[in-house]
């Protein structure tokens, strides 16, 4: 079996799905392991590295016409390849808005997974790429605001006065915003946080924040444990409250996604003016339009002294670590393809995971 691993080509995407670290473990399975060329580069590691625990390097070409198995980060531009008939192409992250691959797909016999639509049940948490994603971008995000913010996070008592702490406002309990939340706490901030689910509330107070909440009898959570979209009568009370809310804050950060459907404006252009001049706001939610008026695609920006982060690939930012995931989830999800004792691609279509990521 030979399973090739391609470059990524957008300019804001520093993460790779293979480090020299792991290429034993897909050995093992039974694979010939191909790398492009000047493969992760941008994480400062040479090909050399990936020749001397046994992969080879090829060229795009060579790769796509040789591999049994195809693995990208993106599922972008996948029509811009060619690969040979049978292939089979996993991708971290699909969109399925793509008229052109569906053609190559259904022409060339083309198997396509999107990672990013795995079930979420157990079995799956090991392959789950948008939680071990969204993780990084949480943590980061906090980075970024304290760099940003001009204060310091802690309280700290001095002989000089007392310094007090930095409010921090969380949007959005899921993965990024909880880790959101442990972060800050652990850089001394006072935290607080909001999410449509319910369910939230426990986890938001066992990491030390108060939970924000309008109290409404309507579900909003999905049985996947996804946030739905709210009704108009629950947006009315929700921008109330977070209108309250903000205006006292010192960083907030939003991380409200809803997958496969346009970021809801959560924080409106009045709530931003409300802020005190000074205070930072990071929208992690760009890449699907952003939740934050003002905030701008892979852009930093200052509105009436706020300043407005709005990188749209948080994880990239910590590239070595959010790549160290993404192959571990890659390989646990090989090991559903291949059969062990024989060593050939054995892919059960009926399995619970490969029906929710075969395109």
């Amino acid at each position: 079996m030979i399973i090739g691993f391609l470059r990524e080509k957008d300019i804001f995407e520093n993460r790779s799905m293979l480090l020299p670290e792991h290429v034993s473990s897909i050995i093992k399975l039974g694979f010939k392991i191909l790398v492009e060329k000047n493969y992760a580069k941008k994480l400062g590691l040479e090909d050399e590295m990936f020749i001397k625990v046994g992969a080879e390097v090829k060229s795009e070409s060579d790769i796509t016409s040789l591999s049994d198995i195809i693995i990208k980060i993106s599922g972008k531009n996948l029509d811009s390849y060619k690969f040979k008939d049978g292939t089979i192409v996993i991708t971290a992250f699909f969109d399925k808005d793509n008229d052109k691959l569906f053609k190559l797909k259904n022409d060339n016999n083309i198997k396509i997974f999107g990672l990013n639509y795995l079930p979420r049940i157990t079995r799956a948490q090991a392959m789950d790429v948008l939680s071990s994603q969204s993780n990084l971008a949480g943590y980061k995000a906090v980075i970024d605001t304290a760099y940003e913010f001009s204060k310091a996070l802690p309280m700290m008592m001095t002989a000089a006065g007392t310094i007090t702490p930095a409010k921090y406002f969380i949007v959005g309990a899921g993965v990024a915003g909880l880790q959101a939340i442990a972060t800050a706490k652990r850089l001394g901030a006072v935290v607080s946080a909001t999410d449509v689910r319910l369910a939230s509330k426990e986890q938001v107070e066992s990491l030390g924040a108060k939970f924000v909440f309008v109290d409404s009898d309507e579900n909003l959570e999905t049985e996947g444990g996804y946030a739905k979209e709210a009704t108009k009568n629950y947006k009315k009370k929700q921008e109330e409250l977070i209108k309250q809310t903000v205006k006292n804050q010192d960083v907030i950060i939003t991380t409200a996604l809803i997958p496969g459907r346009k970021a809801p404006l959560i924080i409106n252009e009045e709530m931003v003016l409300s802020m005190k001049p000074g205070s930072v706001i990071c929208d992690l939610a760009t890449s699907q339009g952003g939740n934050v008026a003002f905030s701008e695609r892979d852009k930093v920006i200052e509105k009436n002294g706020i300043k407005i982060i709005g990188y749209s690939n948080y994880a990239s930012r910590t590239s070595y670590s959010a790549s160290s995931l993404l192959t571990k989830n890659i390989i646990n999800f090989l090991t559903l393809l291949v059969n062990k004792d024989s060593k050939t691609i054995d892919i059960d279509y009926e399995d619970e995971i490969i029906k929710g990521v075969k395109i």
